[in-house]
């Protein structure tokens, strides 16, 4: 499988082992931004989507970031971004966006962000819709503000929907230098700082017709969200992996006693291993997303409690150790609420499964 040889691949373990885990703490406890890596996994094929299936490429990319999550959640989000915001111009018809950005991201030359959590919301009948777009000539003028966007930096991409006058809704591609777009870095969570997160606050910003990946937003979306969610599952996955690996680790601590906790690694890994094989089993059902969206949205809300319960285990197995702010387990621990609030939401998912 294209998955277990992504696992075993030794260029991604070299990239993880050079450009990832040394700043795995640095990452978490200074808001160190992984570009390095993200660029290095371009620049050795990571990306790449030529001549490959849409099965192909979303089985590899869900591996990669699996693998990249076991080391540090942060950047495999950072990763979630990267891969989203290319998954939207592999599905656009916009011939410049394609030809000319797409292969740049790809290779490694360029990143990108999502900027699709209020869209998302807006689309779950949440939120409003937070940019506006007038027609102007040769393109749209875009006004509004975004609360949080991650993976930004200078020459980034990222998309964006915005509502036009009446009901059209057109989704479009920015670059954080487009005039009229400023951009404020927000840390100080409780996790996740080192994710290159903005607020993105747009006055007038020029959109040109060749930075617009869809004028039927509503639509595309429809198309892109499987993948949107996909990519969000590994990143739970990952860090349950490196949770049951602590557990493990700790097992003889105080002689032994761990042994007598409610919470065994041998469960968490047999409800592991279920997880990971329903969402390979529906990244290889890419011809018929229409039927397993209740299906991918539950594996997204499974692999959420899932997380949730190792890392609490992974805490109490390793005692006072893990009560360290810097330690992995601590770290593991406020990943793990990040990844409950990510759009969408648990409270999101559990709306969308009611329906």
């Amino acid at each position: 499988m294209i998955s277990e040889e992504i696992m075993k691949n030794d260029t991604l373990e070299a990239i993880i082992q050079e450009y990832l885990k040394p700043y795995v703490r640095k990452i978490d406890s200074e808001a160190y931004y992984a570009k390095k890596y993200l660029l290095e996994l371009g620049k050795a094929g990571f990306y790449h989507s030529e001549q490959l299936s849409i099965n192909e490429v979303l089985l590899r990319e869900i591996a990669v970031v699996e693998k990249t999550a076991k080391y540090c959640m942060t950047t495999a989000f950072n990763l979630w971004c990267q891969l989203a915001s290319m998954t939207y111009l592999r599905y656009s018809n916009n011939s410049y966006l394609k030809e000319e950005i797409l292969p740049k991201l790809e290779k490694g030359e360029l990143l990108g962000g999502t900027g699709l959590s209020n869209p998302m919301k807006f689309y779950g009948g949440m939120e409003e819709l937070h940019l506006k777009a007038t027609r102007t000539e040769g393109g749209y003028l875009v006004s509004g503000a975004l609360p949080s966007v991650s993976n930004l930096d200078d020459n980034h991409w990222f998309g964006i929907v915005a509502e036009v006058e009446g009901a059209q809704r057109l989704m479009a591609y920015v670059c954080c230098d487009a005039e009229g777009l400023r951009l404020k870095e927000k840390i100080g969570y409780l996790g996740l700082n080192g994710s290159a997160t903005y607020a993105c606050q747009f006055k007038n910003v020029f959109i040109p017709e060749k930075w617009i990946i869809s004028e039927d937003a509503d639509t595309f979306i429809e198309q892109v969200r499987p993948a949107f969610v996909f990519y969000q599952i590994p990143l739970g996955l990952g860090v349950t992996a490196a949770a049951i690996r602590s557990i493990h680790r700790a097992r003889a601590k105080q002689g032994g006693c761990n042994r007598y906790l409610p919470i065994q690694a041998t469960e968490l890994e047999q409800e592991l291993e279920a997880l990971q094989e329903q969402t390979y089993k529906l990244a290889g059902e890419t011809n018929n997303f229409p039927s397993i969206w209740k299906e991918l949205l539950q594996t997204r809300l499974d692999v959420v409690n899932l997380t949730s319960k190792a890392v609490h285990a992974n805490m109490v197995h390793s005692g006072s150790a893990a009560y360290i702010s810097k330690s992995d387990p601590a770290r593991r621990l406020r990943e793990s609420y990040f990844l409950i609030n990510l759009t969408p939401t648990v409270r999101h998912l559990e709306k969308l499964l009611s329906r």
